[in-house]
């Protein structure tokens, strides 16, 4: 069974408290996993931004929209009891609960649409869009994913059309600014156009170069073969290599995946679209160019 959407949990969050008690979020989220059967993979899933489990942030904004909508109470914080208006819904057996249903109450309109008229809100329609079964982090998220996705496939073209010598000083600076080494003089080194015995780069593991990374980078528009992948395996051995990565700006095909995987564990392989998101993770060829932060009430600022 799938996660269920933030509006799907709306009714049995609503039904997990209608004895009137207190309880704590954390518990009504667990006895919510227990209702759906979620496996513990399900429940360490997270967000596109790695911020937060996916199921947690869909209980929390089932309950914010039911608190809204004045079903639910919070008496302290991270605590909630079923109010008055939501044990009335309750009698009337709702088949589910969701956004169009909780419009009918102009305490929620006045939350999702500040601005708008009581016309405006009896006039809107729901679409039942994917966007509208995610919730408000998810949008942001999945905008925020989609944006990058763009500008991973924008980064690439540009990738692919640099100079191959200046392809492989792109390489040794995304591997030095993920950590490699310390500064870019004494971390890296690129190898000579000609003569490098299948090495493109050299890169220090760690700041006092106790041991090495062997880099090889290349800029093809074809599958890197099987044997370019063993050649590179072979140049490694010739250097006494114990590591070695192969950055391509295309891909590689299964049988060089399985012998990296199966045979020689020393080797790490990164395609184009794994290098484009290092790129853009490690601000390596891309620029800020809009900021938004996230803000959240502090309830500690308000207790103390």
């Amino acid at each position: 069974m799938p996660i269920p959407d933030y509006q799907t949990l709306m009714l049995p969050l609503l039904k997990a408290v209608d004895d009137g008690k207190i309880y704590k979020l954390n518990e009504v989220r667990e006895m919510l996993a227990t209702e759906y059967s979620l496996t513990p993979e399900q429940r360490r899933e997270l967000l596109p931004s790695g911020t937060q489990n996916v199921f947690d942030n869909r209980v929390a904004w089932a309950k914010t929209y039911l608190v809204k909508a004045k079903l639910l109470d919070a008496p302290q914080r991270a605590h909630i009891k079923i109010a008055e208006r939501g044990r009335k819904v309750l009698t009337e057996h709702p088949d589910s609960i969701n956004v169009a249903f909780l419009k009918q109450f102009q305490e929620f309109n006045e939350f999702i649409s500040p601005n708008n008229s009581k016309s405006e809100q009896t006039d809107a329609v729901t679409t039942t869009t994917t966007a509208e079964f995610q919730t408000p982090i998810e949008k942001l998220d999945t905008s925020f994913k989609d944006l990058n996705q763009n500008l991973a496939v924008d980064l690439l073209d540009y990738v692919k059309r640099m100079d191959p010598y200046k392809f492989e000083i792109l390489v040794i600076d995304l591997l030095q600014a993920m950590g490699y080494g310390g500064n870019r003089e004494e971390a890296a080194q690129v190898t000579k156009k000609s003569g490098d015995g299948g090495i493109d780069g050299i890169i220090n593991e760690d700041r006092l170069g106790l041991d090495k990374i062997y880099v090889q980078a290349k800029k093809w528009e074809g599958n890197v073969t099987i044997s370019a992948i063993r050649d590179f395996g072979g140049t490694l051995l010739a250097h006494s290599a114990q590591k070695g990565i192969f950055i391509t700006t295309s891909d590689f095909p299964k049988t060089a995946i399985d012998y990296c995987e199966k045979i020689d564990r020393t080797i790490i392989l990164i395609n184009g679209k794994r290098l484009t998101e290092l790129m853009i993770e490690f601000n390596v060829g891309v620029a800020a160019k809009k900021t938004y932060v996230v803000k959240e009430v502090d309830s500690d600022y308000f207790e103390n």
